[in-house]
């Protein structure tokens, strides 16, 4: 940066945010660091004791810190990713539309390596709304050489996309009630209105419920039965914790299916179970999902509806960040839980 009298700076860009005082009215930046002086301004920069400026020097191959935030927003961003006009230097992203957001974590890693390149966000794997701020991105100079810049945009290119909203797929869900009190009708049941209301917020439908008593042949009978008609998404309720009359995860396994896991380090929601039918997620539901506003379901669910096929790893990772501190007023998913 270099100083020059205020006359001579127009056309030139502010190294600093310049401030205004009127006393007893208002105390604030009249002009912001990175603005172009115009003709304009002279007048008000001279009224307020500015007879010389710090100004950028533009010096060739240096990139201003506005034009940084944009192309490493741009090069980072991939699908139902909006980005905002730079605000002191600073570009936002915000989730364009519902859905899960994927962040290429060790790629984020990497970017923030860089020297004086920033890029921060908020957590990978979680259900968002339209309009959510997700991160945002500036460098710390107010310049920095194109050659920094380019390395940056190249890890962003090896990462693509490095921060994405992948958008739900909407499923025809078949829901299996186990439960011998259930199915005789002793019990009211509790977890169709709960389901259905969970997959319709989603944007997906119930296809169909049916009960069962907790034999494992007419679990695998209901299972079957609902794929055959066309369900692509398929959740067991009841019967999932160790006592004899819990046979759902037998019933599951029965039907041919590819077991991923039979238990989840999350609390609430560790007798959980998905397993794959083929290309149908199958997924073994404890009772906790009825009662909690927050539990398993809203980890797992939105991530397979997103065509995002889970492996054990990624059910194990959970044990960092599972622990749902059972608040007396519930905050999720403004809070810790299952966040990885």
């Amino acid at each position: 940066m270099k100083a020059i009298p205020v006359e001579e700076a127009v056309g030139t860009v502010l190294c600093h945010d310049i401030t205004r005082i009127i006393p007893g009215e208002t105390k604030g930046p009249a002009f912001r660091r990175g603005h172009i002086v115009t003709p304009d301004d002279i007048t008000t920069l001279l009224d307020i004791g500015k007879a010389n400026l710090y100004v950028f020097d533009p010096r060739d191959g240096y990139v201003h810190e506005d034009e940084c935030a944009l192309r490493l927003a741009r090069a980072a961003a991939g699908q139902g990713i909006a980005i905002s006009s730079p605000t002191e230097g600073k570009a936002t992203l915000t989730a364009a539309h519902d859905g899960v957001l994927h962040i290429d974590v060790e790629g984020l890693f990497r970017l923030n390596s860089i020297t004086d390149v920033t890029f921060g966000t908020i957590h990978t794997g979680q259900f968002v709304k339209a309009g959510r701020v997700l991160g945002g991105t500036r460098v710390i100079p107010l310049a920095v050489p194109e050659e920094l810049l380019q390395q940056a945009e190249g890890v962003c290119g090896e990462h693509a996309p490095l921060i994405e909203v992948r958008p739900l797929k909407p499923a025809r869900v078949g829901v299996v009630t186990t439960g011998s009190e259930v199915y005789t009708g002793r019990i009211k049941d509790g977890f169709g209105p709960v389901l259905r209301k969970k997959f319709e917020g989603l944007g997906s439908s119930l296809l169909d419920q049916v009960f069962v008593s907790d034999r494992v042949e007419m679990t695998v009978d209901a299972i079957r039965g609902l794929v055959e008609r066309g369900a692509d998404f398929i959740a067991v309720t009841g019967g999932m914790s160790v006592d004899p009359d819990d046979q759902t995860p037998a019933a599951i396994r029965a039907t041919g299916a590819d077991v991923v896991s039979y238990g989840a380090p999350t609390y609430p929601g560790a007798m959980f179970m998905l397993a794959y039918l083929g290309d149908v997620p199958v997924v073994g539901l404890p009772g906790c999902v009825m009662y909690y506003k927050a539990s398993i379901f809203d980890l797992i669910v939105p991530r397979l509806l997103s065509g995002e096929r889970l492996e054990r790893k990624d059910i194990v990772a959970f044990g960092h960040g599972g622990l749902c501190e059972s608040c007396p007023s519930c905050h999720y998913p403004a809070c810790g839980f299952g966040k990885l």
